[in-house]
């Protein structure tokens, strides 16, 4: 918990930290074959001489190479999969769109179309990485993925080995910055669950859901209540699956609109007063979900995403299908034993398919080698807001600090001008 003094001060937020919760929501290579080195040439010069080495190519890392090629600064961008922005092409659901409005998800440099509706689709938003991809010339590196970085003392260097997933080789490279941009979702999370490998049905991560037109008619549990889960549920009981949603920890449940309002009112308000509202304004538009299986935490919804990086769920429609029936809340999962899932308080129903929507681990532990102050065991910065970004030796970290695209996008402008003044 924390102390008075820590609760006061989050909850007295200065003008200066309103962009913080605006986030609320929204070269040369040396190939090495067992015993033999081959050097290669043959890439463009920023390439074969970068002063910045990018790891991922999620927005993040796109919103830092286009600040990067605005200052004509030589880097490369390392991508572990064959295209940019791989979550949102290939890993997301077909109904995903930004949970915040256009003007707080724009990366720098480029805004939205006035065309674009106000919470953007992820088909439009696909299109606006492609624009912005062809714009500033982004070239990342596809199918390198990282598997290890570490700073030498004496060249004052970073060096990166990465695999190159099509041949096999591992990829050496060196710059004098790192700019780790490899996102807060990396490797998605199932927990390990007593019996899961007993399960007679269909086991997916919410990176494997499309959509709920195959699922009509079946059995489907949905763990996890963030904002995926939430939505996922929603998609399964509108293509007629019978859908359950395990819901383990009280969450706050707010509307688009509630957000926008808070957001705006924080300009001039306290987080605490600004709380006080928004729980008010829920239990008018919601009324009491206890009934229904969710509870409303004690904390408010803006110091819980300070406080701790938790997101409140934007209701897009799940609260009225719980409240008709059409989506059961269940109690924390706790064992499987073949198609019969139970729950905590010791009742078990019958599935056919269960959809974890149960996060990510972020790998970065994995491959960053020396870092004892940017980073913690868990991918996250260690330095707290605004000074995040920036480690030692010419690390940083983009989109790590759970702040969303905004963040990311101030977090790019940060690093690079940081970089600009070192150079």
């Amino acid at each position: 918990m924390c102390s008075f003094k820590a609760t006061r001060s989050l909850c007295f937020l200065p003008h200066s930290l309103y962009n913080n919760l605006v986030l609320f929501y929204c070269f040369s290579t040396t190939k090495i074959k067992g015993n033999e080195i081959d050097r290669e040439h043959s890439f463009p010069e920023k390439m074969q001489n970068p002063v910045a080495i990018i790891v991922g190519a999620g927005p993040s890392g796109l919103a830092t190479s286009a600040c990067l090629n605005q200052h004509s600064i030589p880097h490369i961008l390392l991508e572990r999969e064959d295209c940019y922005a791989s979550l949102w092409k290939k890993y997301s659901y077909d109904r995903l769109r930004l949970h915040l409005r256009k003007q707080f998800c724009e990366l720098p440099h480029m805004s939205f179309p006035d065309s674009y509706p106000t919470y953007v689709p992820k088909d439009q938003f696909l299109q606006y990485l492609d624009d912005y991809v062809s714009h500033f010339k982004i070239s990342p590196m596809y199918q390198r993925s990282v598997e290890f970085a570490s700073f030498d003392e004496e060249a004052k260097k970073w060096n990166v080995k990465a695999r190159n997933v099509s041949s096999g080789e591992i990829e050496e490279y060196s710059a004098r910055f790192l700019v780790v941009a490899s996102g807060e979702t990396s490797n998605p999370f199932i927990p390990k669950f007593e019996g899961l490998n007993t399960f007679t049905g269909e086991v997916i991560h919410s990176t494997g859901f499309k959509n709920g037109k195959t699922y009509c008619d079946k059995n489907v549990l949905v763990v996890g209540s963030g904002n995926s889960g939430m939505e996922i549920a929603l998609d399964l009981a509108n293509h007629g699956a019978r859908t359950s949603i395990a819901i383990r920890s009280p969450i706050h449940i707010l509307s688009r609109e509630m957000v926008y309002l808070g957001l705006n009112m924080l300009k001039y308000f306290s987080c605490g007063m600004v709380d006080k509202v928004m729980v008010m304004l829920s239990k008018l538009v919601y009324g009491d979900l206890s009934k229904h299986g969710i509870n409303r935490p004690k904390e408010g919804p803006f110091f819980m995403k300070v406080a701790y990086g938790k997101y409140p769920v934007f209701d897009v429609g799940t609260c009225n299908k719980i409240k008709s029936g059409e989506i059961q809340v269940l109690p924390a999962l706790e064992s499987i034993r073949g198609n019969e899932v139970v729950f905590e308080n010791g009742k078990s129903h019958p599935f056919d398919t269960i959809v974890f929507c149960t996060g990510f681990e972020r790998s970065t532990n994995k491959w960053l080698k020396g870092d004892d102050y940017l980073l913690n065991e868990d991918g996250i910065p260690k330095p707290s807001y605004p000074n995040h970004w920036k480690g030692k030796d010419g690390l940083y970290c983009i989109g790590l600090s759970r702040r969303g695209l905004y963040g990311a996008s101030a977090d790019a402008q940060n690093v690079v001008n940081d970089i600009k003044a070192l150079i």
